[in-house]
């Protein structure tokens, strides 16, 4: 069990390269740059119950970038939820460790994602539940920046934002690369804070991996209006040669590619 957040965002990124090299799998840059989010989340923020994983007043977590859930496999395990042996499965044939986040025989896993933008939609439809039940459990939906092309997207923010939850929380890996190139030449965001505040959400922007400003945002509750935290981060963070670059957003780390990342990120094995 990792005793720190900081030791706990180690340990994901370390997992995170170990998985995919194993598996044969993808989107190891894009777990990299969330793995401090996570840490936060699972280590400092998220009310949930490693051996009660269906406690009725946990709150809720869901990976709207489904692709990286190697990541929240690894915040899982090291959080206690199964065996840290059994992330050796991940994208293995007949494992429940499926490449996008799978809910499916994984104990902590609130939804499949898999098609990007529908994970915000699902998190308001949560959360409006919990509002009309008077639930005290928050509901948290991590998105990638590249899904926030998508209409979807923006219909669940005015839905949020209507209904006033402010058990609502939005965070955005906002690492300005996608699938094939950066985000300003894909699709731009920009001015993309002003764009949730003109739609009625909170919004605070903080340095993705520094845990304290992490933690106080997640940590704030707006009177009314959900939250959005914008969180700025280097895609493939903790691994130099992964660093910003769309290159590891499919690739996978194999040979001596692998073997100089886990000497970056200090293999403890």
């Amino acid at each position: 069990m990792a005793k720190s957040s900081a030791e706990l965002a180690a340990k994901i990124r370390r997992h995170a390269v170990r998985m995919t090299s194993l598996g044969g799998s993808a989107h190891v840059g894009s777990v990299l740059s969330m793995a401090d989010i996570l840490a936060v989340l699972y280590g400092k923020v998220l009310r949930v119950r490693s051996a009660e994983p269906r406690w009725p007043e946990r709150d809720r977590f869901i990976l709207s970038k489904g692709h990286a859930g190697a990541g929240v496999y690894a915040a899982l395990a090291e959080s206690g939820f199964f065996p840290v042996e059994l992330l050796d499965r991940h994208y293995q044939n007949g494992s429940n460790f499926s490449g996008h986040v799978s809910h499916k025989g994984v104990p902590g896993v609130e939804l499949s994602t898999g098609s990007l933008g529908h994970g915000l939609s699902v998190g308001c439809g949560m959360a409006y539940g919990g509002m009309l039940d008077g639930a005290a459990w928050r509901v948290f939906v991590l998105l990638s920046d590249g899904e926030c092309d998508e209409g979807s997207i923006w219909e669940a923010i005015l839905f949020a934002a209507h209904h006033r939850l402010d058990n609502l929380v939005a965070i955005v890996d906002y690492n300005k690369v996608q699938s094939l190139d950066t985000v300003a030449n894909t699709l731009g965001l920009e001015p993309f804070a002003e764009k949730w505040v003109s739609f009625g959400w909170q919004v605070v922007e903080v340095d993705g991996h520094d845990h304290e400003s992490l933690e106080n945002a997640l940590q704030q509750r707006p009177e009314g209006k959900p939250l959005c935290v914008l969180a700025h981060t280097v895609k493939g963070r903790g691994v130099s040669f992964m660093e910003g670059t769309v290159l590891w957003h499919y690739r996978t780390a194999r040979g001596a590619e692998f073997e100089a990342a886990m000497l970056e990120l200090g293999d403890p094995d």
